[in-house]
C-alpha cells in the first residue's frame, strides 16, 4: 500500500514538470496526430510521456543507437492508448527493444502428431505478455506519417500490451467504467469473424487482414485503425468504432485540422 502511494506521488511529480520545448517542437514536425490532439488532450500526453521516459529501458539491438528523439516520439504514440483512462502505465513492460529495421524471432509450430519444428518469422514489432515490446524502427517511422492506411506499429504492440494487463492477451481488455462485457464480446466477435471471412475470400478490407489470425490480434488491428483511420472505422464499423470509443475514452474521428494549434 505504501509502495503504491509513493508511485503515485511519484508518477503526479513527473507529469507536472514543464515538458521541454524541443519535445513538442519534434512532436509536431514528425507525428501529424500529435497536433490533430485537443490542447488538453496534449498536456495530458505530454505527461504520460514523462511517466514512461522515467519506468521503461529502451535498448538498441543489431547496432542501432536509440538517442532521445526515438525514445520520445516511441512514448508519445504509446501514451495516445492511455489518455483519459485509469491505468498503470503497461504494468507488464519492462523495457523497449528498438531494431533498424524488420528481424527475425524464432517460432516453434506444433502439427497434429505432435511433432515440434522450429523456424524464424520477420516481424516488424513484437509484443510479449511479460517485459517487453520489441520494435522495427524504419515501420516506427512509417506509422508517424499520417492517418489514412489503418497502419502503425507502435499502436499495434502497444495495444497487446493493454490487452494482456488483465490475463493473456485475448482480445478482451479490462473494461471502462460502464461498459458491458458481453457487448464487448458481441461486436468485437461480429467483426472478427467478418475479417475471417473476407480474408479467406480473398477480398479487400479496410481492416488489416492481419488480425483475422485471432481475437487478441484483432484487437490490436483495430486499434490501429481506430486512430489512424477513425472516420473509415466508424462509417463502415460504427459498432466497433463505438466500443472502442467507450474504451479508449476519445473520438479520434473528431478530431479536426482546426485543432491545429502552432507552437
Amino acid at each position: 500500500m505504501i509502495f503504491g502511494i509513493l508511485k503515485r506521488r511519484r508518477r503526479k511529480r513527473l507529469r507536472a514538470r514543464p515538458f521541454p520545448r524541443e519535445w513538442d517542437l519534434l512532436l509536431r514536425r514528425r507525428w501529424e496526430t500529435y497536433s490533430l490532439l485537443p490542447e488538453a488532450d496534449r498536456l495530458e500526453l505530454q505527461g504520460h510521456v514523462q511517466v514512461l521516459l522515467a519506468e521503461k529501458r529502451f535498448e538498441g539491438c543489431s547496432g542501432q543507437e536509440v538517442d532521445e528523439e526515438m525514445r520520445v516520439l516511441v512514448a508519445a504514440q504509446a501514451s495516445l492508448l492511455l489518455l483519459h483512462r485509469e491505468t498503470d502505465y503497461f504494468p507488464r513492460l519492462v523495457a523497449i527493444l528498438i531494431y533498424p529495421g524488420s528481424f527475425r524471432s524464432p517460432r516453434q509450430h506444433r502439427d497434429e502428431v505432435g511433432v515440434v519444428t522450429e523456424h524464424h518469422e520477420v516481424l516488424s514489432g513484437e509484443s510479449w505478455e511479460r517485459g517487453t515490446v520489441v520494435l522495427a524502427w524504419d515501420e516506427v517511422r512509417r506509422g508517424m506519417r499520417g492517418r489514412g492506411d489503418g497502419y502503425n506499429v507502435v499502436l499495434h504492440e502497444f495495444a497487446h500490451q493493454i490487452d494482456c494487463e488483465n490475463g493473456p492477451a485475448d482480445g478482451c481488455p479490462g473494461l471502462s467504467r460502464g461498459q458491458a462485457r458481453a457487448d464487448w464480446a458481441r461486436v468485437l466477435g461480429e467483426a472478427f469473424e467478418e475479417l475471417r471471412r473476407e480474408s479467406d475470400r480473398g477480398r479487400w478490407t479496410f481492416l488489416d487482414p492481419y488480425g483475422a489470425q485471432d481475437p487478441a490480434e484483432f484487437f490490436a488491428v483495430a486499434t490501429e485503425s481506430f486512430f489512424q483511420c477513425p472516420e473509415e472505422t466508424r462509417s463502415e464499423m460504427p459498432a466497433l468504432y463505438e466500443q472502442l470509443r467507450r474504451f479508449y475514452c476519445q473520438d479520434p474521428a473528431g478530431w479536426s485540422w482546426d485543432s491545429r494549434r502552432k507552437p
